[in-house]
């Protein structure tokens, strides 16, 4: 693998972590399921979002390679494709809490 092709392939894969945590409830499906799999209906009723808003958020994760989906009869379970995805957010959330646990206020930076 040369340098250039490994630059291409983090950048994409960054983006797609990027695009997954610039949405609240995606970031929050995501941290969820750092501790293990769940249902999309109990991940609803947790993040008190619809089950389509689930769907559709669980289907875009899904389509960013960051969570996989496992059948199981009549239901499906959802986990990080990942698990190292689990130790990353960890450490994410360390480094902006470290950083400036004030910077962002939720509607915009303040930086």
């Amino acid at each position: 693998m040369t340098s250039a092709t490994a630059t291409v392939t983090h950048t994409a894969a960054l983006a797609r972590l990027g695009h997954a945590l610039s949405d609240p409830t995606r970031s929050n499906i995501l941290l969820a399921l750092r501790d293990g799999r769940a249902h999309p209906s109990d991940l609803a009723d947790a993040l008190g979002v619809s089950r389509q808003v689930m769907s559709n958020q669980l289907a875009c994760l899904r389509g960013c390679g960051l969570v996989e989906s496992t059948p199981d009869g009549r239901r499906t379970w959802y986990r990080l494709a990942d698990p190292h995805l689990a130790t990353a957010l960890d450490d994410l959330l360390r480094l902006v809490l470290v950083v400036d646990p004030d910077c962002c206020d939720g509607a915009g930076c303040t930086c």
